[in-house]
């Protein structure tokens, strides 16, 4: 039984988001056939999609940011207009510690408050970053609560959107599917920071643009992402006029590369992946165009894909060699068509997929492998995806890759049987431990190794995190108990041993939650 056990927590946590407590039955099922029981949810690709109750398309929630906006505006202008002439001062004094402009941070200290649930959502954090770690946000001397405000549909939006994937990640049996969903939404991320569209449209463009082709072709994705008004505008297209565009003579205004360099450098072809600074021009030219209908709906529904004519640079580009005449929009998506099928995006991909799920430093032999499988069927994302299962790689390596703060708080909810109710409290968790959903500091998305989440300040947070949490439920759960659903006898002596010892269930609780096995993927 050892040695099943072993090859199930491999299946439940590098493939997965662990074992699920209770009466589940995970860890048992997996070990009877493991990969079998990984791939199992590869074959229900109805299974990625996510729906549920309120979650509306993306033109509809930017009409709804559109109509919030302007209520915002009308309630200004009536405040003003009311406001007696004689009470306004010829000019305000500064105020020297204006309340709108500090940001709350946590201290370490109220941490495990945050998690439990005290507070509203925070607001998200700058995300900044070294290199090689993601630090938690810094304390700041306290200040004053403010009153509870209503949130606006924006928030409400958000949170919505956050829950509707925490309780699927929770629930799912094995959870590959939204590991992948994980994957492909960083891979190909937006940031939620960059303004109210980009957060109302956060969860939306996961929905729409990455779900739907997490099990299908990668060039199908790039098409759906690089068309989504969320990731129009988070990275400026619709700024972008051709030069010699009716649009560009007129306003004396041009090119935007932000997303054709990104296209290049992070969504396909990847840094030395052989294409030049004329060629992030030539797609820049290329895609003129894309961009969203605004909120007076001239060029379409409002917050819908549309192609300007006008705004598009007129003529045939050369790109990466090859001439794309001058047919519109087919001339864009026939190059995007191409830059998916490059063999350096087939290294790139398979690079970064093997990183993610087996190793900092893969196999080189597994790269190579998923590299021509993704090659030879033209891009198909579950022949790469049961390529990665089916290698001996993936199960041989040892369990050392750190998890995200994403992938350990699903964990443990879903270790805990605690079925999400309020987003909140894994928004605030997200926020305090460097990873805010759907907001990387850029479009780079977050890192992918261990390094950059194994920071002390980032381990002492978790610590707090995983107290609390000891402090709130332990009392209810046998933590000795929790250990035989996530490992059983794949638990290490070790581990199983600090438990014995904890002096309180509650912290052997903890001690749990911070072991190597729930650590650890």
């Amino acid at each position: 039984m050892a040695r099943d056990s072993q090859a199930a927590l491999v299946a439940l946590n590098r493939f997965g988001f662990g074992a699920r407590g209770g009466a589940s039955g995970d860890l048992i099922n997996a070990a009877s056939d493991p990969r079998g029981f990984v791939k199992a949810e590869l074959g229900r690709p109805n299974g990625v999609l996510l729906e549920a109750p309120g979650l509306q398309s993306t033109p509809q929630l930017g009409q709804a940011v559109f109509a919030y906006q302007d209520q915002v505006k009308q309630a200004r202008e009536a405040a003003k207009a009311a406001a007696p002439a004689e009470a306004l001062p010829a000019q305000a004094p500064a105020d020297p510690k204006p309340d709108t402009k500090l940001r709350r941070n946590l201290s370490l200290n109220s941490a495990a408050t945050e998690i439990a649930g005290q507070m509203a959502e925070a607001k998200p954090a700058d995300n900044a970053a070294k290199p090689d770690t993601m630090q938690p946000n810094p304390a700041a001397p306290p200040a004053a609560k403010p009153a509870p405000q209503p949130l606006n549909v924006i928030q409400k939006t958000f949170r919505a959107e956050a829950l509707a994937r925490l309780q699927r990640a929770t629930l799912v049996e094995c959870g590959f599917t939204e590991r992948l969903v994980v994957f492909w939404s960083n891979h190909l991320c937006i940031s939620a920071s960059k303004g109210e569209l980009a957060r109302m449209w956060a969860g939306a463009f996961e929905r729409e643009a990455i779900r739907p082709h997490v099990l299908g072709r990668f060039a199908d994705m790039l098409k759906a992402v690089e068309q989504h008004p969320a990731m129009l505008f988070f990275l400026d297209n619709q700024q972008s006029l051709g030069p010699d565009s009716r649009a560009g003579q007129n306003r004396k205004r041009g090119l935007n590369e932000n997303l054709a360099r990104e296209i290049m450098e992070l969504h396909t072809l990847g840094v030395g992946g052989g294409y030049t600074q004329e060629d992030v021009t030539s797609l820049a030219r290329i895609i003129t165009g894309w961009t969203f209908a605004g909120r007076q709906g001239q060029l379409g529904t409002p917050g819908s894909f549309v192609f300007n004519t006008n705004a598009h640079q007129p003529g045939p580009q050369l790109l990466l060699g090859k001439t794309y005449e001058a047919t519109g929009l087919a001339q864009g998506e026939a190059a995007l068509a191409d830059i998916a099928r490059h063999p350096s995006t087939a290294n790139f991909i398979a690079t970064k997929f093997a990183r993610h799920f087996v190793a900092d430093d893969p196999p080189p032999a597994l790269v190579a492998r998923l590299r021509d499988v993704f090659v030879r069927t033209d891009g198909d994302l579950k022949a790469l995806a049961t390529a990665l299962v089916d290698s001996d790689e993936a199960w041989k390596a040892p369990l050392t890759k750190m998890r995200s703060p994403y992938d350990f708080l699903i964990a443990s909810g879903r270790l805990l049987a605690r079925v999400p109710e309020d987003p909140g409290l894994y928004l605030n968790s997200l926020n305090l431990l460097g990873q805010p959903l759907w907001s990387p500091a850029g479009p780079n998305g977050f890192p992918d190794t261990s390094a950059a989440w194994a920071a002390p300040e980032g381990m002492k947070l978790r610590l707090d995190i995983a107290a609390q949490m000891g402090a709130r439920l332990g009392n209810n759960i046998d933590p000795l108990d929790l250990l035989e659903f996530a490992a059983a006898d794949a638990a290490s002596i070790e581990t199983r041993r600090t438990i014995e010892r904890a002096e309180s269930r509650q912290q052997a609780l903890a001690l749990l939650l911070m072991s190597p096995e729930m650590q650890r993927r």
